[in-house]
């Protein structure tokens, strides 16, 4: 393939994150997605009932039980001549920080909004770390078939709250028993739903003041749209699409992903709009050209046990630059080693294929025998280390028990693999070395879902031994050097597990001791 073919490849690549609060229906509007895209020939629901095809999405035994995302999914399918990358977020609040990990390899995300409630606390948690890595967003406003919150006051939540301003695209006529269809701004047309259909009726209109949406809808719904419009027109400019990829304004559209109503427009929008594949920054300061010819990418998450009969672990790598070829040889930054990726897949959630080829955007999952780490980079030819992963502060911790003493290294090497999934962290002392760590989570479900796995996966019965900490923090100098040696306070230092130092705390007022006590100090939220 010449460079010009992969350049055309690299172009048409779109790879995006769906972010939204649990039960906004962000696993639904993912199965639409897909089904629309022609990715899957039927939409599945939530929970996989008799008679009912589960989520495509949700592929853990516990999800399926639980009905709620707790794993990431990477799922691709093609789109009007794009190539589109769709990564499934955690629906679980608890599980935030697998949810970072998979913005920092999407180039673009779409915020899902419950019309009833909107903006709520884990979208404001998720919408800031797209913002400080300037992502553009789209916004969808999902349960327009039921009652909620007046649409120009959802747009008002959306800009107070987040601090984005918001151009909608469509405007919706009419919600709840009352919805009857959307106004789109730029087609100048109206799509009429009904419930039991998923087509639209599409008829083109001269502009939201034409009479024929009036006999359509009825007087009141028309005059409700007429004075919306007139607001929004007033308000409105054109839309500024470098302002859109500048991560300050937002496409805004409505519908119910629950009847597929909406959802196709989202989609078209998104085609038009959304950014091909984006530079990254090296730790040398550098940006790595996404349409350069030589390959690189970085891993931003480790699944083991997605097939149990061969007890797999398959590290999920973003590609940065290049093209990739199943067998070839890279370069493994961390461990500073040359290693062969000979077998290699791209999936819809547990379902895989082997993938002999891919390009910049593209998500593949590399077989891995134990040597990567989330976060490492591998490339070819110049050297491209990427900047490190950062891992949250944990707010719950605990020990573990097993009851059978003869299987304490077996809980070991399972600990390490889930570590090194990132589902949870782990922290020893250094006097007794890694026989003993306090593991530390995000949240409570998330202990839930080591217990079960643990027990599912690799057949150990443990018991939970909750620790009095509710903070983890890493101290180093102001100059961002690791600190070498105790620090004042009387706090005592852990290991986190790449032997960086850590602090254990109670509660927020205990770090407020130790910098007083330690001014020459920061103590960062995340490790890196």
């Amino acid at each position: 393939m010449s460079s010009a073919d992969i350049k055309k490849e690299i172009a048409r690549r779109r790879t995006f994150a769906i972010i939204s609060h649990p039960d906004a229906g962000k696993t639904t509007i993912t199965e639409k997605i897909l089904y629309i895209g022609g990715a899957i020939r039927e939409a599945g629901e939530v929970k996989g009932k008799k008679g009912t095809k589960a989520a495509t999405s949700d592929w853990m035994t516990m999800e399926k039980e639980r009905g709620v995302s707790i794993t990431s999914s990477v799922m691709q399918f093609d789109f009007q001549d794009l190539r589109i990358n769709l990564l499934d977020t955690p629906g679980h609040k608890d599980f935030g920080e697998d949810t970072y990990r998979t913005l920092i390899a999407a180039d673009s995300a779409a915020m899902l909004i419950d019309a009833a409630k909107g903006v709520e606390i884990q979208t404001r948690k998720l919408y800031e770390v797209c913002r400080l890595r300037k992502i553009p967003i789209f916004t969808f406003a999902n349960k327009m078939d039921r009652e909620g919150k007046d649409p120009l006051e959802l747009i008002d939540d959306v800009e107070n709250t987040l601090g984005i301003k918001c151009y909608p695209v469509t405007w919706p006529i009419g919600m709840g028993g009352e919805f009857k269809g959307l106004y789109h701004r730029l087609q100048n047309k109206v799509y009429y739903y009904e419930k039991g259909k998923e087509e639209p009726e599409i008829k083109s209109v001269t502009g939201w003041q034409d009479n024929s949406i009036k006999e359509r809808v009825g007087e009141r719904l028309f005059d409700k749209l007429q004075e919306d419009m007139e607001l929004l027109e007033l308000a409105l400019g054109p839309f500024d699409k470098e302002e859109f990829l500048a991560g300050r304004v937002s496409p805004m559209t409505f519908g119910s992903a629950k009847y597929t109503w909406g959802v196709d427009l989202f989609l078209e929008l998104f085609a038009q709009h959304s950014p091909p594949p984006m530079p990254r920054k090296t730790t040398s300061g550098e940006l790595v050209d996404p349409y350069d010819d030589t390959f690189s990418g970085f891993v931003f998450k480790i699944q083991a046990n997605m097939d149990r009969k061969h007890r797999d672990r398959v590290a999920f790598v973003r590609i940065c630059s290049g093209k990739f070829e199943r067998g070839m040889k890279v370069k493994h930054a961390r461990l500073n080693r040359e290693i062969r990726l000979a077998y290699a897949n791209q999936f819809m959630a547990k379902d895989r294929e082997t993938v002999e080829e891919a390009y910049t955007g593209d998500i593949v999952g590399v077989n891995d025998s134990g040597n990567f780490q989330i976060g490492d980079s591998i490339f070819v030819g110049t050297h491209a280390e990427f900047l490190p992963m950062p891992r949250f502060s944990p707010e719950v911790f605990a020990k573990l028990n097993i009851k059978d003493p003869l299987k304490r290294k077996a809980l070991q090497k399972a600990l390490q693999q889930l570590s090194e999934e990132g589902m949870v962290q782990m922290f020893f002392d250094p006097f007794y070395g890694k026989q003993d760590p306090i593991l530390g989570v995000v949240g409570e479900l998330q202990f839930d879902v080591l217990l079960f796995r643990l027990n599912d996966e690799y057949g150990l019965e443990v018991k939970l031994e909750r620790q009095p900490y509710s903070v983890a923090r890493w101290p180093v100098k102001k100059d961002g050097k690791l600190i070498g040696s105790a620090i004042h306070g009387g706090t005592k230092l852990y290991m986190d597990h790449n032997e960086r130092p850590v602090v254990l705390l109670a509660k927020e007022w205990d770090l407020n001791w130790l910098l007083k006590e330690n001014p020459d100090l920061e103590f960062k939220f995340t490790g890196e």
